[in-house]
């Protein structure tokens, strides 16, 4: 096939309709199920076992033919869609010059514009750097290491039902045990843990929530750790897996003064809420807080592996040369693309369209859970959403409640996605692409998933 044929053929996009033509998974999907068994770790998991031929907008095209709504962006990662024609492009651009060069051994400029477009759109009016890596946890792991040299500090606080990551240190993070942790420690030291602003099942007065957990930070900081002794407060604006965890009005701010009153560096992991998905650029603009270092990754680059650190000159320029870095950091062919996915977040308004799927869904379900007695509550912003089940009557977490719904909307052609500490969340992550009517649809299945629950 000759390359404009290639490309034109990328650049199209599937039907923007769920088209259930199989079981699902589809007997083509099982089989591939089958050499996948027999190939890859089993430590890989899977959430919907079928294998996707073809993905744009807001559906995936399995390999049996199957159309399915696609409520996960790859887990917050194609905010543009999974091949939006401007990412293809560059991409495909890039690719004929070179694939690779290694930023820390020769220079390209597409690395230096990706980091200038950060410092541009990241909070703050100070002068800032940016250095690029591959993963979410490679961004976080970084920014430990920045904070700590800088201050000269070890102490590392974070929220409980966090996630950082996989890696040794960003596992340490992260609180939730199984599947994270579970048979891989020892674990990293230095790293505290203080009680996370859950407004649902805060176990203390609901009307103040954002006192009482920013006065257990501090308690724990000066009593147990001692605030000399910490470099960084690493916190998700909202929290992720732990179940799109939304903040009280008032917490961050607290943190923020709290954290510049004590020199320590104030880290705002922006990987999944982050570039447009809560409706704004950022999460932490809803309350204008400014962090020192902010890390990217997920929809950075549309689908391609790329990540960031991006915050004040001073505290990023601490580590001497050589002492940041990475073979895949900064890699061209990611670059490229996330130029092309940042130029689209800004100019086609995609936080404007995460609050518009927030005006669609979060109503809807909200209506919902006012006649299900499954669900505890309904919460997140822009098209970072979440239901959370509960057993009826009870606040008492229902993993079983949103593994059925879930497997109901998924087997329907709806892709979901669960989450929460408890495993009793079902999260919606859907591209900020997606269109009203296909939003539409995967509700009515959804609502009909849990209906069925009784």
């Amino acid at each position: 096939m000759a390359l404009t044929e290639r490309r034109r053929s990328l650049m199209s996009q599937p039907t923007q309709q769920r088209i259930v033509k199989t079981a699902i998974p589809g007997p083509e999907s099982v089989r591939l199920q089958q050499r996948r068994n027999a190939s890859v770790a089993a430590g890989f998991g899977v959430t919907l076992p079928v294998f996707v031929e073809e993905a744009g907008g807001g559906i995936l095209v399995d390999v049996d033919g199957n159309h399915i709504i696609d409520l996960a962006s790859g887990i917050g990662v194609t905010g543009v869609g999974a091949s939006h024609p401007e990412v293809v492009a560059r991409v495909s651009e890039q690719v004929e010059k070179f694939t690779h060069l290694g930023f820390v051994s020769t220079q390209y400029e597409l690395a230096v514009q990706v980091a200038e477009t950060l410092n541009r759109l990241t909070p703050g009016n100070f002068e800032k750097r940016t250095a690029l890596y591959s993963t979410g946890a490679e961004a976080v792991e970084n920014a430990v290491k920045i904070a700590r040299t800088y201050t000269g500090r070890d102490a590392i606080v974070v929220l409980g039902h966090a996630y950082h990551g996989r890696s040794l240190l960003t596992m340490t993070m992260t609180a939730k045990n199984v599947p994270y942790k579970e048979g891989f420690g020892p674990f990293a030291p230095e790293i505290y843990r203080v009680p996370s602003p859950y407004p649902f099942r805060w176990a203390g007065n609901l009307d103040d929530v954002a006192q009482e957990a920013f006065d257990q930070l501090t308690d724990i900081i000066t009593t147990q750790i001692g605030a000399h002794n910490v470099a960084a407060i690493v916190v998700e604006p909202i929290q992720g897996e732990g179940g799109f965890i939304v903040p009280p009005d008032g917490y961050l701010p607290k943190v923020v003064e709290f954290a510049k009153a004590n020199g320590i560096v104030f880290v705002a992991d922006e990987i999944q809420a982050g570039l447009g998905r809560t409706g704004d650029m950022f999460a932490v603009n809803h309350e204008g807080i400014i962090p020192d270092l902010i890390t990217t990754a997920k929809a950075l680059a549309g689908g391609l592996p790329l990540a960031a650190v991006t915050g004040r000159a001073e505290i990023m320029d601490a580590v001497p040369a050589g002492g940041l870095g990475g073979t895949y950091g900064g890699n061209p062919v990611a670059c490229a693309a996330a130029l092309a996915a940042l130029e689209v977040i800004e100019r086609d308004d995609l936080a404007g369209k995460a609050r518009r799927i927030e005006e669609v869904m979060k109503p809807r379900l909200e209506a919902i859970a006012k006649w299900s007695k499954h669900i505890g509550e309904v919460r997140g912003r822009g098209a970072m959403l979440a239901v959370e089940f509960v057993k009826p009557g009870t606040k008492a977490a229902s993993a079983e409640a949103a593994k059925t719904v879930a497997a109901y909307a998924n087997s329907r052609g709806v892709l979901t996605l669960t989450a929460g500490t408890y495993g009793n969340v079902i999260r919606f992550l859907p591209p900020l692409v997606i269109g009203e009517d296909l939003l539409t649809d995967a509700l009515d299945v959804l609502e009909a998933g849990i209906a069925e629950l009784g």
